[in-house]
């Protein structure tokens, strides 16, 4: 859709106003997370909804979220800007995954001294974590942490 002039934004406009580097919204562009167009004279333009939808890409990459993650929630509403009950549909979406990299994460942190505080460093041959490398019979992967030795 291509708006009046006064009323798309330039790409250095976006950056300012959302705080990230005009190289950022480059980048969210060829991911395919934003879009614009260009003008007659090959210039960047952006509708002013573009905002929103990087502020929420940013929320979401420092939640710890993948962008393609990301684009594959974005995509799902159409090309308008994002509203109140679209924004709560996400983040209830997000809630369960961010939910479980806690978990893990709190799992982590409260093995981590048992894990390498014997001196070890071993996770295969530690007879605490591992005795006879049972987990190894389990296929790849951190077992004990994924929770797919429950």
């Amino acid at each position: 859709m291509v708006l009046e002039g006064s009323q798309a934004l330039t790409v250095g406009e976006v950056a300012q106003r959302s705080g990230v580097p005009v190289s950022t919204i480059h980048f969210y562009e060829r991911k395919g997370l934003i879009e614009g167009w260009r003008t007659e004279g090959n210039q960047r333009r952006y509708e002013r909804r573009i905002l929103r939808r990087v502020a929420i890409i940013r929320i979401a990459q420092r939640a710890g979220l993948p962008l393609s993650l990301i684009k594959e929630h974005l995509d799902r509403f159409a090309k308008t800007p994002i509203t109140s009950a679209q924004w709560g549909t996400l983040t209830a979406d997000w809630r369960a995954m961010l939910d479980e990299r806690i978990t893990g994460l709190i799992q982590l942190r409260n093995q981590l001294d048992s894990c390498i505080g014997c001196g070890c460093l071993s996770l295969v041959d530690c007879p605490l974590r591992n005795p006879g490398d049972s987990l190894g019979f389990q296929g790849p992967g951190a077992r004990l942490l994924s929770g797919a030795d429950r």
